[in-house]
């Protein structure tokens, strides 16, 4: 370990800066989604079965709901645009710009060159649960997906429902594509319900008891068409292991809402990011 410089004191005692100051952020109307909500009726659900995942669709301007239904489980979400798969869900930049953990009025934003929110927060059960006395909140943008390749390198399994494994068959049998073809869509996830941080003393990535109970649940607006694919994780609440079929998991519950006509006025999808795409050439 290298030795302390006389200055390491000053060093670290500079303060920081945030790297993406949000005041000049499109903000969603929060206010006109959620009075668009209140008479929204509903067109469907899907129930996903523990250690597996299962794809819903949301046209654009509806509403989409993720339960707790029977006990504490946490979900594995990915979500594409319908209409070009290209355009996926970008969790390094949505952590950059809302922090590492997102709940009411943060918005998931696509890949780039998109670069436009896909879907805003409108209502989270948790968000009283904040930042925790070790660091830990609900909701992350930080982890990547249990997945069968970690588990191999680590451990020297062959374990295939892992969060990973459970989304790349579940989408191959919703595209009917074979899973060589289904796996390269798979992406970071966000992490519902799942309660992260990062340790003080190490920095490394933790997760402890998930604080969601059944009745639990976060709100998504669908700002564009979305493909959504979600895993309900083998970890259960993610207390103690997340690729076991030892702990306890539980189903979790999409449900599909559509709006009455009008209720939205004259809101429409966002645009593709405005970049000209030159790269300086």
């Amino acid at each position: 370990m290298a030795s302390e410089p006389d200055d390491a004191r000053a060093r670290r005692a500079v303060a920081p800066v945030i790297c993406y100051p949000t005041a000049t952020l499109p903000k969603p109307d929060l206010k006109l989604y959620r009075a668009a909500r209140l008479d929204a009726q509903k067109t469907g659900e899907i129930l996903i079965p523990p250690r597996e995942a299962g794809c819903f669709n949301v046209p654009a301007g509806h509403f989409f709901r993720i339960s707790s239904v029977d006990g504490p489980q946490v979900g594995d979400l990915n979500l594409w645009n319908a209409n070009d798969l290209t355009e996926r869900f970008y969790s390094g930049k949505t952590r950059a710009l809302h922090g590492t953990h997102i709940t009411t009025g943060d918005r998931l934003w696509t890949s780039f060159p998109s670069l436009r929110p896909m879907a805003t927060i409108i209502k989270d059960t948790l968000d009283w649960y904040g930042i925790d006395q070790f660091g830990g909140s609900v909701h992350d943008v930080i982890g990547t997906r249990c997945d069968p390749y970690t588990g191999n390198l680590l451990n020297d399994i062959h374990y295939h429902h892992c969060c990973h494994s459970n989304l790349t068959r579940a989408m191959a049998d919703h595209l009917g594509v074979s899973l060589a073809e289904a796996e390269p869509l798979i992406h970071d996830v966000m992490n519902v319900f799942m309660c992260t941080g990062f340790t003080r003393d190490t920095g490394q990535y933790f997760m402890k008891a998930s604080p969601a109970r059944p009745g639990d649940h976060i709100e998504f607006f669908a700002e564009i068409d979305i493909l959504g694919c979600m895993s309900a994780c083998p970890g259960g609440d993610c207390a103690a292991d997340h690729t076991s079929d030892v702990a306890p998991c539980y189903p979790l519950l999409v449900e599909i809402f559509v709006p009455e006509d009008g209720a939205l006025k004259d809101w429409h999808s966002p645009l593709l990011n405005q970049y000209d795409g030159s790269h300086g050439r």
